[in-house]
């Protein structure tokens, strides 16, 4: 699951180190507006990869060994016996 998230860092953060000085950012229009979003969604693709390889749950390298108790027969008991 992690090497997945490291892929994905490196992938995007080799995408952004070729993009980002061909791209012009200060350009008036439509090519203004493409670096802009290019930009900020390699932003949230590299923030996403990031926070999902810093959160995941570790894992257990020892499997829990699950305890197999007797199955008890419920028997009535009484509280009180009056005799």
């Amino acid at each position: 699951m992690k090497n997945r998230y490291i892929l994905q860092l490196l992938i995007c953060g080799v995408m952004m180190y070729y993009a980002i000085p061909r791209l012009d950012v200060y350009a008036s229009g439509p090519e203004g507006v493409f670096a802009i979003s290019w930009v900020a969604f390699a932003l949230l693709v590299l923030s996403g990869s990031l926070i999902g390889l810093l959160y995941t749950p570790k894992q257990e390298s020892q499997p829990r060994k699950v305890i197999q108790r007797p199955v008890r027969m419920n028997k009535k008991k009484s509280l009180r016996s009056y005799s």
